[in-house]
């Protein structure tokens, strides 16, 4: 792929809607939402509001000192999140994260004092860009690309809900 046509900044390669969960979040259950959704870390809001983040790295330290299952969130949370502008260079963003040890950058959104999550790039994006033989293949990422409305993610979240609960009923 030539190198001129490649996403240069964060927001060219970062994916836009962040997975949340709140406080109270079971370490199973993170587990879950982190396997399901083929994540490296999760942000945990209470009230909108962005607490800390809740990893893999996290959760094998808790299996590791055989910490309770019921532990919540907040309780093997890394405090903070780490952030990124959506306006520096892909480059210069891949060393921040090789010098901060993270492997997941969030970009916050702020209003009314409030910060919350809006997107995010991981080492998986790179990981993405470097396997990439067209630009086709990264279309789902960036601030460009097509999105599913709200209300249409709602109903096919909603859907999938009731075909699980469906199955567990049988």
């Amino acid at each position: 792929m030539p190198e001129d046509s490649l996403p240069n900044l964060v927001r060219d390669l970062m994916t836009v809607g962040v997975l949340t969960c709140t406080p109270q979040t079971t370490i199973p259950e993170l587990a879950q939402l982190l396997l399901e959704n083929d994540l490296d870390q999760i942000v945990v809001l209470d009230d909108g509001r962005a607490l800390g983040v809740v990893g893999q790295e996290e959760l094998l330290k808790a299996f590791a000192e055989d910490q309770d299952e019921q532990l919540k969130a907040t309780d093997v949370m890394r405090e903070g999140v780490p952030q990124i502008p959506p306006d520096i260079p892909l480059r210069v963003a891949a060393q921040l994260m090789r010098d901060q040890g993270t492997r997941t950058f969030f970009l916050m959104h702020h209003a009314s004092g409030i910060e919350y999550p809006a997107a995010a790039i991981s080492y998986k994006h790179y990981l993405r860009l470097l396997a990439a033989k067209d630009l086709d293949e990264l279309r789902d990422l960036g601030i460009k690309a097509e999105r599913t409305l709200p209300l249409d993610e709602f109903i096919q979240r909603r859907e999938a809900t009731r075909k699980k609960i469906s199955k567990q009923d049988s």
